[in-house]
């Protein structure tokens, strides 16, 4: 843009690109923050099950929360911690949340029994989330010997 002064000489006008520098840097920063905190909840310490069989999981358009299950009888949703009384509620409000279905992963101890995994698979049924997945362990397969 260019304005004429009063005294008839034509000046420059520039945009300030300060603002919005630092808006892209807080967007930068939010991003980063929330996906370590995404990531972290997978990435608990966990002795998961091993499975003989089952498939890896690609990545969807289905909004996804991680129950994890510790072996001391607690419960993390996400990163939080949540009462098994409360369970339902988180769950049916995730659910509202989504535009689409609702997949809920579980990570539970191997050393847990299966009448500390029943209550949170009814939570889910009770909450209307049907798509429920274990996460588990694949042993790998040893190579058989051959001799050279």
């Amino acid at each position: 843009m260019i304005h004429a002064p009063q005294d008839g000489r034509r000046r420059r006008v520039d945009f300030n690109m300060t603002p919005l520098i630092d808006v892209v840097f807080l967007l930068i920063i939010f991003f980063l923050v929330s996906s370590h905190l995404a990531q972290q909840e997978t990435q608990l310490e966990l002795d998961l099950p091993s499975a003989s069989s089952g498939h890896q999981e690609m990545p969807g358009p289905t909004a996804r929360v991680t129950i994890n299950m510790l072996p001391d009888g607690r419960y993390l949703l996400g990163s939080d911690a949540v009462a098994l009384a409360e369970l339902q509620s988180r769950l049916q409000v995730e659910r509202q949340e989504t535009t689409g279905d609702l997949e809920v992963r579980l990570r539970a101890d191997r050393h847990l029994a299966y009448r500390q995994v029943e209550p949170v698979l009814m939570a889910c049924a009770k909450a209307k989330v049907w798509n429920v997945s274990f996460a588990v362990f694949q042993e790998p397969v040893p190579e058989p010997f051959q001799p050279n």
